[in-house]
């Protein structure tokens, strides 16, 4: 039996892809998300589809408690891991000071403290066996100051530099930390950000299957840092010799929800 990848927010979008890519690699998968109704029926999609065993998790993961529970729960499956992917992450467009205090308390919670606690969890148990793989989903917003986003753009800059460090810390050991940065990306991200038509997602976007086959790739071969797409690559490399001040302009108006 092959060792699982632990996915999280794996009912949709990058998340759901992530779990076909793997388990049509013949990992096995424990499968973590809220919405319990997709997780089973994407359960019985891929084991029918690739004979692999796939563990199902319900939980709402900006709660400590419920985060070392699924931990518990996983020790208990006696399946050491291979691998950890922190999908799990939410946005919302809206000027800062309008904001629901609970709502952003929860995208910090989820997109930040809870992508580091599932990674200081399970982290021991595969430096131990000395082979591992982590993949953090960060975005491109990792990259600049983000108007109208402030919170869901700095929680990427964060996973970005705390997964570069890690990595750094973890060479030599077997155990590689990748962060995968996607740019715009068709899925639910958007409708659930409440972005409508804003610029920023405007034209032709790649799929969630495009970015989960990159960043699975990007994940095997321990690459530190993954950015989807040349176009994004360059706008990375842009932000380096921009001033702030320019990129927040630039990002103000992609983003203005007028």
């Amino acid at each position: 039996m092959a060792k699982p990848i632990l996915i999280t927010g794996a009912s949709s979008g990058i998340g759901y892809e992530l779990a076909r890519v793997c388990a049509a690699k013949q990992h096995d998968l424990i499968l973590v998300a809220r919405r319990e109704d997709r997780l089973k029926d994407l359960k019985t999609q891929l084991e029918a589809a690739h004979g692999v065993q796939v563990w199902t998790y319900q939980a709402d993961l900006t709660d400590a408690t419920t985060r070392q529970q699924l931990f518990d729960w996983a020790q208990s499956l006696a399946q050491p891991l291979y691998g950890l992917v922190n999908n799990a992450g939410f946005g919302h467009l809206e000027p800062f000071a309008k904001t629901d205090w609970d709502k952003q308390n929860a995208m910090l919670q989820l997109n930040m403290v809870a992508l580091t606690h599932l990674t200081r969890l399970f982290l021991p148990g595969l430096a131990a066996q000395g082979q591992g793989r982590i993949l953090n989903v960060a975005s491109t917003a990792a990259f600049l100051p983000g108007p109208y986003m402030a919170v869901y753009y700095a929680s990427k800059a964060y996973v970005l530099s705390f997964t570069e460090a890690i990595a750094s810390e973890l060479e030599g050991t077997g155990v590689t930390a990748t962060t995968l940065c996607p740019g715009p990306t068709e899925s639910e991200f958007q409708d659930q950000a409440q972005m409508g038509n804003v610029e920023l997602f405007s034209g032709k976007l790649p799929s969630s299957a495009e970015v989960a086959a990159y960043g699975y790739e990007a994940m095997e071969t321990g690459q530190r840092l993954a950015i989807h797409g040349v176009t994004n690559n360059v706008l990375a490399f842009a932000t380096r010799l921009l001033p702030s001040k320019n990129l927040a302009d630039l990002m103000k108006k992609l983003q203005n929800p007028a």
